[in-house]
């Protein structure tokens, strides 16, 4: 069994916890947090499990990597916090873990990451003998390898294009929909995520990881922008109310140019209701969904829908992605210390897992 910690108990958190407490390779050994008021609290309750797992949450960081875990979920945002994000993933590494986390954006593609933090993850490498796998939350595989495996059944590619579409009324994290997004600001407001160049730091990565493993080079990566208002006020159940004539839904692509033209995109489309934006594409069940489009001849189209957590089933997608990262886990432990990605890491089937619930 793989000694495992999962860092951090937020909406990426509560889902590593059940998955490393579903896989048979591993086993949870801690679990950190920042809110002191988490301390103590059993892992089943945080991880949403309604069991207790007989693991206290602790915010002692030191302690938990003197243990020297094999194994680290880091599950702690990056998004406003980027340089304590990659001090905490350094330090793990450190230690000798293997760490896989969705929190260090321009990791995606780690080839082409900037050497400023790519070199302190590669010495951290060399001290320690750990390793690091970044996978996006939006989720990855739904970005690369999911694209890439579906691209190759056609005879002619014209596009890829990778869509997320969602509906975020369910969404239980109302920092990150209202200022981080913009969600029910009013439509002057710079939200930090559509700030121009910001989308192609997050997704630029995927584009140029797919156009690597594809082959091509690209000319460019452009972004388009586009938002929309709400026409009347709407209450959520999970953030209240959202004021009429704030903005309600967004729609932006990342396009990796090659030829002169939009070849690889990167696609996301997202509202607060359902009434905002109508004439854009909508999930088939209303809440969300993934969708791969191979524009060519045949055209083949993939819509991948999750839920998880009860009524919170926008959750179903960082679950995947919480998967992806978790189940990579035991085949990073197996290869080279090093720093990999998704091109290096095999999507792995769910050995041991099926038709298995733990007691």
């Amino acid at each position: 069994m793989i000694p495992t910690v999962v860092w951090g108990t937020g909406n990426v958190g509560r889902a590593a916890i059940r998955a490393v407490e579903a896989h048979p390779a591993l086993t949870l050994t801690a679990v950190l947090v920042h809110d002191p008021a988490k301390a103590g609290r059993d892992a089943g309750e945080l991880g949403g499990l309604g069991r207790t797992l007989g693991v206290a949450a602790t915010d002692d960081i030191a302690a938990v990597l003197a243990a020297r875990p094999r194994a680290v979920v880091y599950a702690a945002s990056g998004d406003i916090r980027p340089d304590d994000a990659l001090a905490d993933i350094g330090r793990a590494i450190r230690s000798g873990a293997v760490v896989v986390t969705p929190s260090l954006y321009p990791l995606y593609d780690q080839r082409n990451a900037p050497p400023e933090l790519r070199d302190p993850i590669l010495a951290a490498v060399a001290e320690g003998g750990g390793s690091l796998f970044v996978s996006g939350v939006d989720p990855g595989w739904g970005n690369d390898v999911l694209p890439l495996l579906i691209s190759g059944l056609g005879t002619e590619v014209d596009v890829i294009r990778c869509q997320e579409i969602f509906d975020y009324s369910t969404y239980e994290q109302e920092d990150s929909v209202r200022h981080l997004i913009g969600m029910g600001h009013p439509m002057d407001y710079q939200p930090l995520m559509l700030a121009e160049s910001v989308p192609t730091m997050v997704w630029g990565g995927q584009v140029r990881l797919m156009a690597r493993a594809l082959g091509v080079q690209l000319d460019e990566i452009r972004e388009t922008m586009d938002r929309r208002a709400l026409e009347t006020a709407v209450t959520t159940r999970t953030m209240g109310e959202f004021a009429a004539g704030t903005q309600g839904a967004v729609r932006f692509e990342v396009q990796g140019i090659v030829g002169g033209e939009p070849r690889i995109v990167i696609e996301h489309i997202t509202r607060i209701h359902a009434s905002c934006a109508p004439d854009w594409p909508s999930p088939p069940d209303g809440v969300g969904a993934h969708r791969v489009v191979i524009e060519g001849r045949p055209r083949i189209e993939v819509t991948v829908e999750a839920s998880d957590e009860g009524e919170n089933r926008s959750a179903g997608g960082n679950a995947t992605a919480v998967g992806r990262l978790v189940s990579a886990i035991d085949w990073l432990v197996d290869a080279k210390p090093g720093l990999y990605d998704a091109l290096d890491v095999p999507l792995r089937p769910a050995v041991g897992r099926l038709g298995r619930r733990p007691a």
